[in-house]
């Protein structure tokens, strides 16, 4: 007989997603408790300046210097929290039987639309 008749055990489709590299909790805030930011800095007094920028944006990091010859300042993760892009909201605009914005009291089609 064919060994296609018979029932050889359920075929696992359920894989392990750990397998395949993929990261399951990927996203992450940046400058929070849990993932706070890694700032490095040239001096001390630089050092208090990015401290107050620090805890006027209510964020988290760990600022350390590095007086070595040639050291490079490294304080991108904070300019790119702070300079990150507010939302745009725009205004609706209102629907035909909606009250006219003019304050006539009559519906919109009637009056300004």
């Amino acid at each position: 007989m064919s060994d296609k008749f018979f029932f050889k055990g359920r075929q696992d489709a359920r894989q392990s997603h750990i397998s395949y590299g993929y990261q399951t909790k990927a996203s992450y805030k940046l400058g929070s408790k849990k993932h706070p930011l890694t700032l490095m800095v040239t001096s001390e007094a630089r050092k208090l300046e990015v401290e107050a920028l620090v805890a006027e944006a209510r964020l988290y990091a760990e600022v350390s210097i590095d007086t070595n010859e040639g050291a490079v300042e490294s304080i991108s993760e904070l300019t790119a929290l702070l300079n990150k892009a507010n939302t745009v909201q725009q205004e609706k605009t209102p629907e035909r039987n909606d009250p006219c914005s003019c304050g006539s009291g009559n519906k919109y089609k009637k009056c300004c639309g």
